[in-house]
């Protein structure tokens, strides 16, 4: 995307690295109108069931809708999970030593999350780009850090253990059995398209986002979290959020070691933006009004929010992925803008879900959006062509019956229909951003993760 000038008061941010990519409010609003005008263009075919409930004739029309996304490159079968499938089959033991305390309960909550397997999109996303963008540059010795000298040691401390005073049981066990720091528990052979140090980012991407969930589950009252008690359940919003903040502790630890610089304040920012993003969820426009009335501006702010809050780990982990690899610029914004862009596809389909999956299905609460007063993408579109709404959006559902009347109008409007169609959007504008990219398993496996977002259902 183009640099825009930002005016004042308009929130931006700025990727790090030439050339300068900014993401501000004008910019999101432009590209909403933008797809906002292909969407109009489209024809949407609903069930002509005349007993059809508002509800069913909303899931009908969205699945309706998906016609599709750009295939993965031809011959290729791809199962993005088999592709990097030896990595992953590390991945939850691996967390789990990064987070070993020699406080009891502290390590006890701390994995509390990591015992039942979540759905690994982050790691998962960088292991695929890690293995796609090695393709893209040849680089003479992979293995070695930029001076060339030394090989990258992730679990190598830069400063003195007695002066860290950082205690980790498990991981101390881990570097004094290993012959080899750099290799962990790692089985390498067939492997050499991603380094040690991506392996890592793949492990604090999901640390980061873990460490979210159980600070989001504090802030939300949740009851559930994978099919089970929420940390601040079984042990109390006290522990939970002492154990996201220790997660977060962990994580920067491991990312100080990876030795890179750009992509130390890459992924602190993203620490930011996961903070700046729920200050934003406090409002659900951003003059905050009693009785807004939508504007464009209303999604833009949407989307602002879902970038800092969602897109803003899977883009930046993506980009410090091609970072490690050595990957020339141009790959490394095509990386960006890969995982920019499915993130806020990811986030488009989760508010969808939230009116068309039932609880079971989700895995936690289903409807929670407007119990906790938030106006997402499917009520804002149904906000557009139900100008009632807005009181209900302004004192955020919280009168009797708000909530109800506010599905209601969600499921008789095409809210639903057009949160699919500006996700689809996004997820083809992923797509397109790694089409250079040579053919190969890895970009394949990275075209699927965008039709496997559409298509989820949990």
């Amino acid at each position: 995307m183009k640099a825009r000038t930002v005016p004042a008061g308009k929130l931006a941010l700025a990727s790090p690295g030439p050339p300068r990519t900014l993401i501000c409010w004008q910019c999101l609003r432009n590209d909403f109108l933008l797809d906002q005008f292909k969407f109009q263009t489209r024809k949407y075919h609903p069930s002509r069931r005349k007993d059809a409930s508002p509800f069913g004739a909303a899931v009908s029309a969205a699945q309706t809708l998906f016609k599709g996304l750009p295939k993965a490159p031809p011959g290729i079968s791809v199962d993005p999970l088999r592709i990097v499938g030896k990595e992953l089959k590390f991945l939850s033991t691996n967390i789990r030593q990064l987070l070993g305390s020699g406080h009891p309960t502290l390590d006890k909550v701390a994995k509390y999350y990591t015992r039942s397997e979540g759905k690994h999109m982050r790691p998962l996303l960088v292991l695929l780009m890690s293995q796609a963008t090695a393709l893209t540059t040849p680089r003479p010795n992979r293995s070695m850090s930029d001076a060339g000298s030394k090989p990258v040691r992730v679990n190598d401390p830069i400063t003195s253990r007695s002066v860290l005073a950082d205690t980790n049981p498990d991981l101390d066990r881990l570097t004094s059995s290993s012959s080899s720091a750099t290799e962990g528990q790692y089985d390498f052979s067939g492997d050499e398209n991603i380094l040690p140090s991506q392996r890592r980012l793949a492990e604090i991407t999901e640390l980061i986002h873990t460490a979210s969930l159980l600070h989001d589950d504090v802030i939300d009252n949740a009851v559930t979290r994978r099919s089970s008690n929420s940390a601040n359940i079984e042990f109390g919003n006290k522990m939970a959020v002492l154990a996201g903040d220790f997660l977060l502790g962990r994580a920067s630890v491991a990312l100080a070691r990876l030795r890179d610089p750009e992509v130390t304040e890459l992924l602190a920012t993203v620490i930011a933006n996961l903070v700046e993003g729920e200050f934003m969820q406090l409002k659900n426009t951003a003059e905050d009004e009693k009785s807004p009335v939508f504007t464009d501006d209303t999604i833009a702010y949407y989307l602002q929010k879902t970038y800092l809050k969602t897109a803003s780990l899977i883009s930046k982990s993506c980009r410090a992925a091609a970072l490690l690899g050595h990957s020339t610029p141009d790959v490394v914004e095509a990386a960006y803008s890969y995982g920019r862009n499915l993130g806020l596809a990811f986030q488009l389909v989760d508010d969808m879900l939230d009116y068309t999956v039932s609880g079971v299905e989700l895995g936690k609460p289903a409807g929670a959006d407007l119990e906790l007063g938030l106006a997402t993408a499917p009520l804002l579109f149904a906000w557009k062509q139900n100008p009632e709404l807005g009181p209900l959006v302004g004192r955020k559902f919280s009168q009797e019956g708000d909530v109800q009347k506010a599905r209601d109008l969600v499921y008789r409007s095409n809210g639903v229909e057009q949160t699919r169609a500006l996700a689809q959007e996004y997820a083809n504008k992923a797509i397109v951003a790694i089409s250079s990219f040579p053919d190969s398993e890895a970009k394949a496996g990275l075209v699927e993760m965008c039709t496997k977002t559409m298509n989820r259902r949990k």
